[in-house]
């Protein structure tokens, strides 16, 4: 049975909700102003952002007087009332748009763009409210427990020594960070995480907001096969053999390239365009990096680091609740970072702003230097599931393939131990440094040289310790 949603029908549907903030908050995922009748597509506007600036609704006066409507205030609503509008503006969201969508596609068709149409008609008649209440938690703690203990929904990252520091893994749903200064490695990280992902069998998409996907692709093409990037047209045939052979017992791994200034929106459309043509839903979303995408909607100039990078984090991590697949992004760190021995929330650009919304931060602690002695080094700057803030894991890097993989037992021990003293030696020449500062000619000690790992003085003295120690 169609349904005739007039005039008399929609202003209904404004006045209930502008007479319950409870209901409209529950409606406002799914409230387009673009679907009301013209008369009233203004009020609905008009509600929608008011709602949204002062997060509270406008009065009913105040509506009519700015958008020429005759909206009244219903008379007492019981529970019951309730959940018939949010039934009804669930349809009619979901007829509105998915009318819409038949309208537009008759372009599309003409021009033979089936892949859109489908897009199109597949999200209206998705359109839907959230109806889980989350868990119960007396209800059935057996059920709730071995779910725990199987760890429905956790993925392995393919390396150990991560796994023991996240409690076994990452988990669907969070939001994870890995940050590092420029050419720390972070696109090879992601790129190997990726490969990691893909060879145990889930579906992978990996964004690029910065390489191309020829480059990414190649450097794929060398930790797959275990082939140099330098020879890999040298021994092409070799290559294109060991990909196909690889790639039938691996899941999918779909590399896209999409320019800087794109949003969670341009995100979530090209995924579920994906899966419609592919047929498969996406296990693992990969985007490199962070810092070069926008806030939805939002007009944020590019100075304004921590309100853009706010919007963007929310938006990041809402899109992995929604999509339920592990999400894992880079971040810069900012320059002042660079030479550190530690790091901490203030060495990520934008601050705060990710650290408070991201489930995982981890900081990729490792130089050009590090990578060409077969060294790759992360800290927790921050983790939901453990306490170890603060530890730093050691992971081995193979320079021709690019491949980072667990250290060897017993490696990843001599390199904490060999950080420590480095830290320890940096804190003795020091108080070394301050205690010889102090002129005796003068009645007060001179002003004492500070320990920054950032001064050229101290760079000098860790060059001096030799390779072996550089962190």
């Amino acid at each position: 049975m169609i349904k005739d949603y007039d005039y008399d029908i929609q202003k209904l549907y404004l006045e209930m909700m502008m007479a319950d903030a409870e209901t409209y908050v529950r409606c406002q995922g799914i409230f387009d102003s673009t679907l009301f009748d013209r008369k009233l597509a203004e009020a609905a506007e008009f509600i929608h952002q008011y709602a949204q600036q002062y997060s509270v609704l406008p009065d009913f006066e105040m509506v009519n007087s700015t958008c020429k409507t005759d909206l009244k205030q219903p008379g007492e609503l019981k529970e019951g009332h309730l959940e018939w509008l949010m039934d009804e503006f669930e349809s009619f969201t979901r007829h509105k748009s998915l009318e819409r969508a038949i309208i537009q596609s008759a372009d599309l068709l003409e021009k033979h763009d089936y892949g859109q149409v489908e897009s199109m008609v597949k999200d209206a008649v998705q359109i839907g409210l959230a109806r889980d209440m989350g868990t119960d938690y007396f209800e059935d703690p057996r059920s709730r427990l071995l779910g725990l203990k199987d760890k429905n929904g956790q993925v392995t990252s393919g390396w150990n020594a991560l796994d023991n520091k996240l409690f076994g893994g990452f988990n669907r749903g969070e939001l994870n960070i890995f940050a590092g200064g420029s050419g720390a490695g972070k696109s090879l990280f992601l790129a190997n995480l990726g490969v990691n992902f893909a060879l145990a069998g889930m579906n992978v998409v990996y964004l690029t907001l910065e390489l191309s996907e020829s480059l990414v692709s190649m450097r794929v093409d060398s930790m797959v096969t275990g082939t140099s990037t330098r020879d890999i047209f040298k021994n092409i045939d070799d290559v294109e053999m060991k990909v196909k052979m690889i790639g039938k017992k691996s899941g999918m791994f779909q590399v896209k390239y999409m320019p800087s200034g794109k949003t969670a929106n341009d995100i979530r459309s090209y995924l579920k365009e994906y899966e419609i043509k592919m047929g498969k839903k996406v296990d693992v979303l990969l985007v490199d990096y962070l810092d070069l995408l926008m806030p939805i909607g939002k007009k944020i100039s590019a100075e304004n680091l921590f309100v853009k990078d706010k919007y963007v984090s929310e938006e990041l991590r809402n899109l992995a609740m929604e999509l339920q697949c592990v999400f894992v992004t880079a971040a810069q760190l900012n320059r002042g970072a660079v030479e550190e021995v530690e790091f901490d929330h203030s060495h990520i650009s934008g601050g705060l702003s990710k650290i408070q919304t991201a489930d995982n931060v981890l900081g990729i602690f490792t130089s050009r230097a590090m990578r060409e002695r077969g060294r790759y080094q992360l800290q927790l700057m921050k983790t939901r599931s453990s306490s170890g803030v603060g530890q730093k894991i050691d992971l081995a890097f193979d320079l021709e393939s690019l491949r980072i993989t667990d250290a060897e037992e017993g490696e990843e021990e001599v390199a904490t131990q060999r950080s420590s003293s480095l830290i320890s030696q940096i804190k003795a020449r020091s108080s070394s440094v301050e205690e010889a500062s102090d002129d005796p000619t003068e009645g007060a000690p001179v002003k004492k040289i500070k320990a920054e790992v950032g001064s050229s003085k101290l760079r000098s003295f860790i060059n001096t310790l030799g390779d072996d120690d550089e962190d």
